[in-house]
C-alpha cells in the first residue's frame, strides 16, 4: 500500500471523462475522500454535457472543462486519472501535478508516478467488483481508510409537485443489444395502474412510440435529475439514468442485455436486475411487472 498521498496534499484533481454512468459512480469515491480529508480542495475535469452531475455537490470545489490550460491552472498537487484514454493522459500530463495517479493497466505509464493496483488487490477479494467499488478502491490506495462505500451523490432542485405517484421509464440504451423492445415498455406502462408514467430520453431518441404518455426528451440534465428524484419507481435498460435513479434511492427494475450486472447494477438502492439468457427480448413483460412489484414493496 502506498503512503497516504491524500494526507500530504492540498489540491486534488480528478479526471473523469464520459460516460454518464461512470460519472455518477465516481461520486461515492469523491465523498470518501472529502469525508476523510475535509481540508482538500477538489476539482473534477469532465465534459460540459456531464458537468451538471458534479455541480452543487458540496464535496467538489471546482468543475473544470477538459482543456489543457484550464487543467494546468488548477495547480493540482495530486492528479488522479479515472479514465485512462488518450485525451485523459494528455490532461494528466498538463496538470503538472507532482503526484500523478492512474490504474496500473492504463496506457501512457510514463505519465504516472503512482500506479494503482487492481481493485481486487486493494480490497483483497477474489471476485468481480462493481464499478463503484473499482473507483473507490483507488481512494483507499491513495490514503482513505478502508470503509463502507456510500451511495452516489447528485444534487438538483426538488422534484416538481405531482398529483399522483409516478414512474419514470427510460426505454433507450447505447446499443441495440442492450435495448428492450419499445412495445414491451408500453405494455409495462399500461399495467402500472396506480402510477402515472413518464418516459424520458435524450434529444436524439425517438419517443414517438410512447406518445400516449408524457414524454421528456433532451431536457437539461438537472431537470432530468429532479424528475427522477421524485419518482416512486424507475424502469429502464442498463444505462446512465438507472445510476441517477440509484443515487436518489429510487426503487427500480433494470433490464440487462450483454453487460454484466455484477459490475453495472444499480448501487445502494432497492433494485432488481433482469438478465437476458440469450437476447434481451427474451425477458418477458410479466417478469418486469413482477420485479417492479417486488421493488416497490421492498422499499
Amino acid at each position: 500500500m502506498t503512503p497516504s498521498v491524500l494526507g500530504r496534499v492540498q489540491r486534488v484533481l480528478f479526471i473523469r471523462l464520459r460516460s454518464l454512468g461512470d460519472c455518477v459512480l465516481t461520486t461515492p469515491a469523491i465523498a470518501l475522500v472529502k469525508h476523510a480529508f475535509p481540508h482538500l480542495h477538489i476539482g473534477v475535469v469532465v465534459e460540459d454535457r456531464f458537468a451538471p452531475l458534479f455541480t452543487d455537490n458540496p464535496d467538489i470545489d471546482e468543475v473544470l472543462p477538459p482543456r489543457l490550460m484550464r487543467v494546468k491552472s488548477f495547480n493540482a498537487d495530486l492528479c488522479v486519472n479515472l479514465h485512462g484514454g488518450t485525451r485523459s493522459i494528455a490532461l494528466t500530463a498538463a496538470s503538472a501535478a507532482p503526484h500523478r495517479a492512474g490504474f496500473a493497466h492504463f496506457r501512457g505509464g510514463a505519465v504516472y508516478n503512482i500506479r494503482i493496483p487492481t481493485a481486487q488487490e486493494i480490497l483483497e477479494v477474489d471476485r468481480k467488483v462493481h464499478t463503484a467499488e473499482h473507483i473507490a478502491s483507488a481512494m483507499f490506495y491513495l490514503g482513505v481508510e478502508r470503509t463502507w462505500i456510500p451511495r452516489a451523490r447528485l444534487f438538483a432542485p426538488p422534484a416538481p409537485v405531482a398529483d399522483r405517484p409516478y414512474a419514470v421509464i427510460h426505454p433507450f440504451a447505447s446499443a441495440p443489444e442492450k435495448t428492450w423492445p419499445a412495445e414491451n415498455f408500453l405494455a409495462v406502462a399500461r399495467n402500472l395502474k396506480d402510477l402515472d408514467v413518464r418516459f424520458i430520453g435524450s434529444a436524439s431518441d425517438d419517443l414517438s412510440p410512447f406518445r400516449e404518455y408524457p414524454t421528456v426528451a433532451g431536457a437539461p440534465l438537472k431537470q432530468t435529475m429532479s424528475l427522477i428524484s421524485g419518482a416512486s419507481l424507475f424502469i429502464g435498460n442498463d444505462s446512465g439514468p438507472a445510476h441517477m435513479a440509484a443515487a436518489y434511492g429510487v426503487p427500480q427494475v433494470v433490464i440487462f442485455g450483454n453487460s454484466d450486472p455484477t459490475i453495472w447494477k444499480p448501487w445502494r438502492t432497492v433494485a432488481k436486475a433482469l438478465i437476458a439468457p440469450h437476447a434481451i427480448a427474451d425477458i418477458h413483460v410479466g417478469q418486469v411487472l413482477e420485479a417492479a412489484a417486488w421493488a416497490r414493496n421492498t422499499k
